[in-house]
């Protein structure tokens, strides 16, 4: 991905709110399945990960990018920002 694509991303999740919560199982399959809902219908969208030490959510997020094919664009904190290309 290309930086300047990856900086009006981060720009444009400025104002989102996280749409999926992890709970306290983790990226269980109804999870993930709500995550690539989301990047259906959104494409953009915020995840908060209720984890408990950066390493725990840095491997979450690796999980969740992977499994749904999608990019990281952010993380900050609990707060993860990924984008996935529209399927046409």
């Amino acid at each position: 991905m290309k930086p300047e694509l990856k900086k009006f991303l981060r720009a444009k999740a400025h104002t989102l709110k996280p749409v999926v919560l992890t709970g306290q199982h983790g990226l269980s399959p109804a999870v993930l399945q709500e995550v690539e809902l989301a990047l259906d219908h959104h494409e953009l969208i915020k995840v908060r990960l209720n984890a408990g030490d950066r390493n725990e959510r840095k491997a979450m997020t690796e999980r969740l990018c992977e499994s749904t094919g999608a990019d990281l664009i952010q993380a900050i904190g609990h707060i993860v920002t990924i984008y996935r290309k529209p399927k046409r």
